[in-house]
Formats: structure tokens, sequence, C-alpha cells
């Protein structure tokens, strides 16, 4: 995995990334295992809606007409949700921003905003884990909780996911960057397939053990805020200039020792 090379200088001194060494980033490929693994698990959830209803009211169709009925209505609700994970991401900003440091660059900038997005990528997957927790309960009432959290989570998914691709890529890549990673998405939710077909017949319309099993898939997900905080950290850690001459650092018993290679990131 390389880290994001400057390559086409902008006005200024200030250089933007290449679109190829932003696809081959950390922060790229980690976002899209994040955007991947909570949009499937959306699909398969609707998917698999009505058999779990039916299983668990016992085949009682005014139950099951009951349940999908609130769970139409709670994804009218999703336009409430929408704005908080915004809210979250700004509040964080601005707090994050030096207040008397007037003159900061842009990439430095840029850093800031990106770490405070931290909270609300891990706020997106730990209601990821909540909603699959409470899809995973065999038990029918708990499933007007489940609704709220499905929908909740598919408001912070992919507002947090365009507000991360406008902060932590160049603007010029904005478009690119987020078509690939909604081209890529797409093609994982293909997976959702065999799963209904795993459903349908070893499981004979039970998704208990699928919805188990995205539990843990769903925790995985935990790998991007984590991946953007350490990177997040690196960059701010003060490096030598470029071209600053190597200096041999005396030892103890009067050797010299060599200055220690800079590690990419």
């Amino acid at each position: 995995m390389q880290s994001l090379s400057f390559d086409h200088p902008r006005a200024g001194d200030e250089e933007v990334p290449s679109f190829r060494s932003c696809v081959l980033s950390s922060l790229f490929v980690t976002h899209c295992v994040w955007l991947s693994v909570m949009q499937l698990r959306h699909y398969l959830f609707i998917g698999t809606l009505n058999p779990m209803l039916t299983l668990l009211a016992d085949g009682h169709a005014s139950l099951v007409s009951q349940f999908t009925n609130a769970f139409a209505v709670t994804q009218f609700c999703g336009v409430f949700f929408a704005p908080w994970n915004g809210l979250i991401m700004d509040r964080n900003k601005r707090a994050a921003q030096p207040q008397n440091e007037p003159s900061v660059s842009p990439a430095a900038r840029r850093l800031t905003e990106t770490k405070a997005t931290v909270l609300s990528l891990a706020i997106t997957v730990s209601q990821c884990v909540c909603f699959s927790l409470c899809a995973a309960i065999p038990v029918l009432n708990i499933q007007y909780l489940t609704f709220v959290l499905q929908v909740v989570n598919r408001s912070f998914l992919y507002g947090g996911h365009a507000a991360f691709i406008a902060t932590a890529f160049p603007p010029c890549h904005f478009g690119k960057v987020y078509g690939l990673v909604m081209a890529i998405s797409a093609v994982v939710s293909l997976l959702q397939y065999p799963c209904f077909a795993l459903v349908k017949g070893p499981l004979n319309d039970d998704p208990l053990y699928m919805n188990i099993g995205f539990v843990i898939l769903s925790a995985l997900a935990f790998v991007h805020p984590i991946n953007v905080y350490l990177h997040c950290r690196r960059q701010a850690q003060p490096r030598p200039p470029a071209g600053a001459p190597a200096v041999d650092v005396p030892a103890e018993d009067g050797k010299a020792v060599s200055p220690a290679r800079e590690l990419d990131i």
C-alpha cells in the first residue's frame, strides 16, 4: 500500500496528490471496506426481512403486515436523522481547528478535518453492529428497535461516505473517487445473491445464522476509523526538511551511529 504522493503542483507551493496515489492509499482501501460491508448488511436485511418476520410471527399474516408497515414508516423518518452526522462532523472540525494560528496551510487544515471524521466513522460502525445484533435476536418486538437503528445507520452511512471523501481527498478528485468507491461497493453487493440462496436453501428461510455472521463482519469495519486515526497521527509528526544533510550521532563508545532512515507512511 503506498502513501499519497504529491505529483502535480498547484498554484503557490501546494501540491495535489495524483488520482492514482489516492486510489492506492490505505485510506481509500479501508473506506471501500467500510462502505461495502455496511451497505451489504443493509441490502441483506431488507431482502430477508419478510421471511424473518414470517418466522418470528409464526406465520400470522396480520403481524407480518403490521411490522412491514412499521418498517416502511421508519424509512420515511430517515430525513430527520440524516443531518445529525453532519452536525457531529462540523462540531469536531470546529473544535479541532487551531484558534491561535490564522495562517494554517491547506494541507494541515485538511489533515485536521480528516482526523475530525474519526468519531463519525466509528459511530456509524457502532450503529451497524448494534443494528446487526438486534436483527440477530429472534424476538419479534425487538425488531421495532432494529428498524430504528437500521434507518439511522443508513442515514449516517451515505452522508458520512460523501463527507469523508470530500475531506480526505483533494476536491479535484472528488467525483472520480466517489464514483469508484460506489462502483466497488456495488460489485461487493452482488454477494447478497449467494446469501439469499443460502437463506432459502440450507437455512430454510431462517436468516439467524447469517445475521450472527454479519455481527462479526460489521465489526471489521472498525478498521477504517482506526486506520484514519493512525494515518493522521503519523502525518502530524514533524519530519526533517527535504534535503537536510545527514549527521552522524556519536554513541557512548565513540563510534558514529548513522541516522535511521525515514519510513514511508
